[in-house]
């Protein structure tokens, strides 16, 4: 999934590569305790069954890695269909090196990042695809039973910008997510977060 968000409302007010790193660690615990049962299930993520939304993020890690050191978002396929069932703890380990170090050198943050709706500086990206990485974990984590423990630091820049980045309204077509679904103010902030782009916690 990609996200069409409003890049202008994403600027980078502090480094935002803690909270992308912490992400892609806490996805990578979560689909690493996939079982093989859950493999055929659904997800809150319409269309996705628990495979296919493993297999799009090992794309995703991969896509953020290429992107990062100046690559073509194309490039990366929607899913990682050469890793076979089973493997994406490992693909993401590998997955997982090769985005740590393109993205632990500073000038990234500065660096134009191409992405289907226009380009936007690595910061903004980071918080992009760091947004990207939450809600698909916490959709795999749903559809498999998991219950992550959600650290401030990963959902302090997603938490930031969610309002601007994708409005309440109009939703569909360009914009891939469902209503809103409201959640109490003092709800914890995964809660408020995947409520805003249309899970319902």
């Amino acid at each position: 999934m990609t996200n069409p968000v409003n890049t202008s409302a994403t600027p980078p007010l502090a480094d935002p590569r803690d909270g992308l790193f912490k992400a892609v660690d806490l996805a990578g615990d979560v689909l690493a305790s996939v079982r093989p049962e859950d493999y055929d299930g659904t997800t809150p993520c319409p269309d996705y069954s628990v495979r296919q939304l493993s297999l799009h993020l090992v794309s995703v890690l991969r896509r953020v890695a290429v992107i990062g050191a100046g690559g073509q978002f194309f490039a990366v396929p929607h899913f990682a269909e050469d890793v076979a069932d089973g493997a994406w703890a490992e693909a993401w380990a590998a997955g997982t090196k090769e985005l740590r170090s393109v993205w632990s050198d500073p000038a990234v943050l500065g660096r134009e990042i191409g992405l289907p709706w226009g380009p936007v500086p690595g910061a903004a990206a980071a918080v992009i695809y760091t947004n990207e990485f939450v809600l698909h974990t916490w959709d795999l984590a749903k559809a498999t039973g998991q219950t992550p423990a959600w650290d401030d630091a990963v959902l302090a820049a997603p938490l930031a910008v969610m309002h601007r980045a994708v409005p309440r309204e109009p939703r569909g077509g360009q914009v891939p997510f469902g209503p809103v679904v409201d959640v109490p103010e003092d709800a914890p902030a995964i809660d408020r977060l995947v409520g805003w782009y249309g899970r319902r916690p």
